[in-house]
């Protein structure tokens, strides 16, 4: 099973027990996540996709750490002006391991077989009510 996210202003494709690095977010270690922009989901073959976004439908994380990534050299140079310029920066992640995954089927199917099972009670307690009466 997997889903396809959005965070950060990006798409992410992630399933369960997967690391996944974000930009930078505001949540502190060993914390909770949840992301409630869910696009795609796939199970077993069955893809459900939202317009623009599944309802209902939610992927929780844990933050693992909030880190830098590596520096990028960035170097800027105009030729015969004698001007160069060297520019580094370091981009701030959050690593968040993937939990589950969980979409408004689930909930649809689980109140679907209640129902099922409401429906199944009451015909045999009729079916038993017909039987005492004749």
């Amino acid at each position: 099973m997997y889903a396809i996210i959005e965070a950060c202003g990006r798409q992410y494709k992630v399933e369960e027990g997967m690391t996944v690095y974000f930009e930078k977010l505001d949540v502190e270690e060993g914390k909770k996540v949840t992301f409630d922009k869910v696009i795609l989901v796939s199970n077993d073959g069955k893809v459900e996709v939202g317009s623009p976004v599944i309802a209902g439908a939610k992927v929780e994380g844990k933050v693992v750490s909030n880190g830098r990534g590596k520096k990028i050299l960035v170097f800027k140079y105009k030729a015969k002006k004698n001007e160069r310029k060297t520019i580094g920066h370091r981009q701030d992640y959050t690593k968040v391991e993937i939990t589950s995954i969980k979409t408004a089927a689930k909930k649809a199917e689980k109140a679907e077989s209640t129902e099922k099972t409401e429906k199944a009670t009451k015909t045999t307690k009729s079916a038993k009510a017909e039987k005492v009466e004749a």
